[in-house]
C-alpha cells in the first residue's frame, strides 16, 4: 500500500484485517489541529464497526511522527474544549478493541506522546526524541494521560518526563519502556508489517479479551471473576477449538471473526478526507 504525503487531514486505509491511520502534515512536523482530531474520531467509529479488522496501525509522514496538539490555539476561544477533545480522542484510542500498533517514524512531542502510548505497542527509529512540556508552558495536563503515563512507564518515569520537561534521545525512549522496539530509519516499514501481521494472525476475540483484561488490570479496576469467567468460556469458542487442534496436528491455525463477515484477507477499503 502506497499513501501519498501531502499537507491536510489524516487518512485511513485498510487491507489485509489491518487498517491504517497515517498523519499528513509533515511540513508541520504533523501537530494536531482540531480538524484532525475530529477526523480520526470518526475514523476510530469506523474501525470499531468494520469486524475484518484485526489491528490498527498509527504512523506519519516526513521527519517527524507529531509535534502534539496544536498549542498555538491555547487561550484562545474554544481552546480548552479543542484540548478536551484531543483528550478524549487518547482515551477513545486506548479503548479501542483491537490491538494497535504506533509506528513512530520520528521524534514525538507534548500530547502526542500521549497519543502514542495510547497505542498497546511502540516501534520507533533511531535518532528520534521525546519531550513532554506542560511544565515548561506553565500549565497541567488531563487525568487520561497522566494515568497512561504512570501505567505505562511507571511514576519515577512519568516524573522525570513531566517535571523536567527535558528531552529525551531514542535510546533513553527504550529503557523507560516509551518504546517497545527501536529500529533503523529504512527498516520501520517492514518490522510494523511483519507485527501487525503477526497479530492479526492471532484469534481475534482471544486478542480482544486479552487486550480488555490487561487494561483493566492496569487500571487497577480488574474484576478477577470477570476474566476468569472469560477465561473458562473462551476454551469453548471455535477459535480455541481450532487453536488447540491446530497445536496437535502442528499446522498454522485458521482463525476467523463469527462477527466478520469478510475473510481475513479479503479486506480492500481505502476511505480518504
Amino acid at each position: 500500500m502506497s499513501i501519498e504525503a501531502s499537507d491536510g487531514l489524516p487518512t485511513l486505509t485498510a487491507e489485509n484485517a489491518v487498517a491504517r491511520i497515517h498523519l499528513n502534515r509533515p511540513r508541520q512536523h504533523n501537530r494536531f489541529e482540531p480538524a484532525d482530531v475530529e477526523a480520526i474520531a470518526a475514523m476510530l467509529d469506523e474501525i470499531e464497526r468494520d469486524r475484518s479488522v484485526r489491528v490498527l496501525v498509527v504512523t506519519a509522514s516526513g521527519p517527524s511522527f507529531s509535534a502534539g496538539f496544536n498549542i498555538g490555539s491555547i487561550g484562545s476561544a474554544g481552546s480548552y474544549e479543542q484540548a478536551f477533545a484531543f483528550n478524549r480522542l487518547c482515551d477513545r484510542l486506548e479503548d479501542l478493541r483491537m490491538p494497535t500498533i504506533c509506528a513512530l517514524n520520528g521524534s514525538v512531542y507534548g500530547g502526542a506522546t500521549d497519543f502514542a502510548l495510547a497505542c498497546d505497542l511502540r516501534i520507533g527509529v533511531r535518532g528520534s526524541q521525546m519531550m513532554m512540556p506542560p511544565g515548561r508552558l506553565g500549565i497541567q495536563y488531563g487525568y487520561g494521560g497522566l494515568r497512561r503515563y504512570v501505567e505505562r512507564l511507571g511514576l519515577p518515569a512519568a516524573q522525570r518526563l513531566f517535571l523536567t520537561a527535558e528531552t529525551i534521545d531514542a535510546e533513553t525512549m527504550l529503557a523507560l519502556g516509551f518504546l517497545g522496539e527501536l529500529v533503523p530509519p529504512d527498516a520501520l516499514a517492514g518490522r510494523v508489517d511483519a507485527l501487525a501481521a503477526a497479530v492479526a494472525a492471532r484469534a481475534p476475540d482471544a486478542v480482544r479479551g486479552l487486550k480488555a483484561s490487561l487494561n483493566a488490570i492496569a487500571r487497577g479496576r480488574a474484576d478477577p471473576d470477570e476474566i476468569h469467567d472469560r477465561f473458562v468460556t473462551a476454551f469453548t469458542t471455535p477459535n480455541a477449538q481450532e487453536g488447540l487442534r491446530a497445536w496437535k496436528e502442528k499446522r498454522l491455525p485458521r482463525f476467523t471473526d463469527d462477527e466478520c463477515v469478510n475473510p481475513v484477507g479479503g479486506v480492500s477499503r481505502d476511505w480518504k478526507n
